[in-house]
């Protein structure tokens, strides 16, 4: 037709092989010109805030400021906290033990109880349940008594809390042992969780004794007691509980 040959497929590998390779382009001088962006090194990200620095209790006092001067029970006080001492009894992802939790929120738990439920004083204290399960009204309570002993000794509440604690913990104990039909007490060790246990306990029970059948409100019974034990007054209930018992410890050894 054209006076052109037809081609086949061999001859047209061939004729590719012979073709010379495209060269790249090489870019104009205008292109090279332009300088690319400069790289910006990420500035180092701060440091997270820890709990104690993040939050002050209550939106008021500082528990950074807090110094535990007792060893033994230092592992075993907690000052994490929000600024409202309250879980929410989140303890279902891990295990959660009482040093888990703040010393201030387990305070509170303390206070929400029945009275005591037995003679102390030669009378039974019952509060009719006005406080059991009240959370945020005894939240309030301990807020009102720490404003107290704020204005009364000056001094941050949470320094005075764990003072009181530290005073009135004891260090011995009691149990009973059964031997050939005679039971008599014998004098052990008290571990040290136990000793807040304990102390955290008289604490909030001697609150509940000053405000029963009494014109003092709760907030001033806690704030009177948590002053005299971090003071070691032998007027306070917490402080004649630890020297009672640790007395009987002593004749029973």
């Amino acid at each position: 037709m054209d006076g052109k040959e037809p081609v086949g497929p061999e001859q047209r590998q061939a004729q590719k092989k012979t073709e010379r390779p495209r060269r790249r382009r090489e870019p104009d001088a205008a292109e090279k010109t332009v300088e690319e962006p400069e790289k910006h090194e990420e500035a180092p990200r701060p440091k997270k805030a820890t709990n104690l620095e993040a939050h002050l209790i209550f939106g008021k006092y500082n528990p950074a400021e807090v110094n535990v001067a007792d060893e033994s029970i230092a592992d075993y006080v907690n000052l994490n906290s929000y600024v409202y001492p309250n879980i929410y009894g989140r303890r279902k992802v891990q295990s959660y033990y009482n040093s888990h939790i703040s010393v201030v929120e387990r305070l509170m738990n303390k206070l929400m109880r029945g009275g005591t439920g037995r003679k102390v004083g030669g009378k039974v204290i019952r509060t009719k349940g006005r406080l059991q399960g009240k959370k945020i009204k005894v939240m309030k309570v301990v807020e009102r008594s720490f404003a107290i002993v704020s204005k009364q000794t000056g001094k941050n509440p949470l320094q005075v809390l764990i003072d009181a604690l530290q005073n009135t913990a004891p260090i011995e104990d009691t149990t009973r042992v059964r031997y050939g039909g005679i039971s008599y007490n014998v004098a052990v060790g008290i571990s040290a969780q136990r000793r807040l246990n304990v102390a955290i306990k008289n604490i909030a029970l001697a609150a509940l004794i000053g405000a029963f059948k009494n014109r003092r409100t709760l907030a001033d019974a806690l704030a009177n007691e948590l002053i005299l034990a971090a003071n070691n007054s032998p007027d306070s209930y917490a402080i004649k509980k630890r020297v009672e018992g640790e007395r009987i410890a002593k004749r029973a050894r």
